[in-house]
């Protein structure tokens, strides 16, 4: 009953996750909606406090491969445009696709690991493959963004 309630509630975050991502991709890229996101999500890995979720070397290895596997679709498929001199992380129509697929993967490895894992276990290690996800996701966006202004200050600066 708990694990289906907590993959209802999984979708229903995914959902929520395109429309975000919609809205979001309206405004240009800055650095503090790149560095944000995990930052607030940090505070949540004060889990581990609590022996309930805490993880073996191994579990964490395997999370955090897995969160860098993620992380590797998430940066293939995001593409930036510029425009008016910002950069805009250009909205695709395989998110949606590529969210279903990554909340798919989740439940099914969810069912799998609960046969063999406490659900705290598996509560600390989805929360550091996701946010393992997200920092490696959000540095490349960073290294973009970065890009992008050092190529407009070079093109700012006369020619001699």
């Amino acid at each position: 009953m708990l694990f289906a309630a907590a993959s209802i509630m999984a979708v229903f975050m995914g959902i929520a996750a395109v429309f975000v991502r919609q809205k979001a991709a309206k405004r240009p890229l800055t650095m503090a909606k790149i560095i944000i996101p995990p930052v607030m999500m940090s505070t949540g890995a004060l889990m581990y406090i609590f022996p309930y979720f805490r993880l073996t070397p191994f579990e964490i290895m395997e999370a955090t491969v897995m969160g860098l596997l993620f992380s590797i679709v998430l940066i293939l498929t995001t593409r930036y445009e510029e425009k008016g001199g910002e950069l805009y992380v250009k909205q695709s129509r395989m998110f949606p696709v590529i969210l279903v697929v990554l909340l798919a993967l989740r439940i099914i490895m969810k069912t799998i690991l609960s046969m063999s894992i406490s659900p705290g276990e598996i509560g600390g290690m989805f929360f550091l493959l996701a946010f393992v996800m997200i920092v490696i996701w959000r540095l490349s966006m960073f290294i973009h963004l970065q890009a992008f202004k050092k190529q407009q200050i070079n093109e700012a600066r006369p020619r001699s």
